[in-house]
């Protein structure tokens, strides 16, 4: 079962490093003690840092919020250590890079990160590693204490009555879609061209006339081009198999791979380094580029099939489960599901018109159920352009929350309104019974829990 948002706030956001006192232009300080744990002034200095960079807001002063939520967490670390609570590293790898990704992304550049936190990009990483890893602990305590809320119709009917009607939230616009491609046939001196170049590439990186990370920089088509063309520590089933085979099989960080073809493109690899079942690879991704006739002659094949479908020749189904080129949807006679992690419609087939592909969402806003659109070219989740159709199978106006039509949206507040309920009284107690000492100077604060100040 999901956590409550509300619960997991500081843990999405903290991101602190346990070599606070090096810091120079922070006056260290203790202020606060929870149990034999320490909380600095520096480290709430820059988780406050963090929440900026993130756009996110606090309500209230941030040097009461910030502690208290530190010294939360201080105290689900305690109690994991009595659970005996354990994590999976390559689970911890993989949200590593989502989030490492996300700061470089948001902020613009490794150097603006680095220069943003005051620290290379190996001390980012590794500090961000210990916070994942505690973030996941603590889930892990929260799973194992207030994880199995299971509530009746009837409680569930119960709370949606006692909510007043304006803390009812609204649900978007969602929409349930079937798809068609057709992939443009990419000419053979195309493809030889990229394979080409990717030889010269590594021809100059193994005679030392360029880094393999320079090379990356500058022309690989993958968003890791901003790092060097450096991926992270990833377990071999992090990469998709033509690429890890490959991959997986180097020894020698001097050597390049040859040119290896993946459903992205073609790639060069360099090994950065091992570390039991994980490895860190850097890589040069090109695509072949696509004729405009290639992508006309894709359309025009498209719209065959649409007006196969429109005449009554062949249902839409039977269409994308014969004709379309999309792997993920064809068996599922084209029907799109939601894999977006934090999405309330993740594996369901609905999405809200911002969780779409851009270029489909383009499309569809004003479709109404069972419209079919014309063909358009669609840049896809692998950075293809196909020909695409889309039909609504299904249309969900925006509105207020109801028991009715949102009944797991209404299950899902109940239960974690329970789960919050418990953490609550779990933490109370937990507070009550825990040493704790606060700086004078910090102490005057309105906390979310009583029992801080003594």
């Amino acid at each position: 079962m999901r956590l409550s948002v509300k619960i997991l706030f500081f843990l999405i956001s903290l991101f602190i490093s346990h070599q606070a006192i090096s810091q120079n232009n922070i006056i260290d300080e203790i202020v606060w003690v929870v149990g034999d744990e320490a909380i600095l002034k520096s480290e709430v200095e820059e988780y406050r840092k963090e929440l900026l960079m993130q756009n996110q807001r606090i309500e209230g002063d941030p040097y009461c919020f910030i502690p208290e939520q530190l010294a939360i967490q201080k105290l689900f670390l305690d109690q994991a250590k009595l659970d005996s609570i354990e994590v999976s590293e390559s689970t911890v790898n993989r949200e590593l890079e989502y989030y490492v990704n996300n700061y470089i992304t948001s902020i613009g550049s490794v150097e603006r990160l680095e220069e943003y936190f005051g620290k290379t990009l190996s001390a980012i990483r590794e500090d961000l590693r210990n916070q994942i890893r505690e973030q996941q602990i603590i889930q892990g305590v929260q799973q194992k204490h207030f994880g199995n809320i299971q509530l009746s119709p009837s409680e569930i009917r119960q709370y949606y009555n006692s909510l007043p009607q304006d803390s009812l939230p609204f649900i978007q616009t969602t929409l349930e879609v079937q798809i068609i491609t057709v992939e443009p046939v990419i000419p053979l001196a195309e493809t030889d061209k990229v394979k080409s170049q990717l030889r010269d590439y590594t021809e100059q990186i193994t005679s030392g006339e360029t880094e393999f990370s320079t090379l990356a920089l500058l022309y690989s088509e993958d968003p890791s081009a901003i790092k060097g063309g450096e991926l992270g520590f990833m377990p071999r089933s992090g990469f998709v198999p033509e690429f890890a085979n490959v991959a997986f099989a180097l020894n020698d960080p001097s050597k390049v791979s040859n040119v290896v073809e993946s459903e992205y493109g073609f790639h060069i690899i360099q090994l950065i380094e091992r570390r039991g079942e994980m490895a860190n690879f850097r890589h040069i991704l090109m695509k072949p580029k696509v004729p405009k006739e290639a992508l006309d002659t894709a359309i025009v094949r498209l719209d065959s099939i649409r007006s196969g479908i429109v005449d009554g020749k062949i249902t839409f189904d039977d269409a994308a489960t014969y004709l379309s080129a999309d792997k993920d949807t064809r068996n599922n006679n084209g029907i799109m599901v939601n894999n977006i992690d934090r999405s309330t419609n993740r594996g369901t087939p609905r999405f809200a018109l911002d969780e779409l592909n851009q270029d489909i969402a383009k499309v569809v806003g004003e479709m109404k159920a069972g419209e079919i659109s014309e063909p358009f070219l669609m840049l896809n989740d692998k950075g293809r352009r196909v020909a695409t159709i889309v039909r609504i199978s299904n249309r969900n106006e925006g509105h207020k929350a109801n028991i009715n039509n949102d009944y797991q949206v209404i299950k899902q507040m109940a239960e974690n309104a329970r789960q919050q309920s418990l953490v609550d009284k779990w933490l109370q107690a937990k507070i009550d019974k825990t040493y704790v000492r606060i700086d004078p100077e910090w102490r005057k604060c309105e906390f979310k829990y009583d029992g801080w100040l003594r």
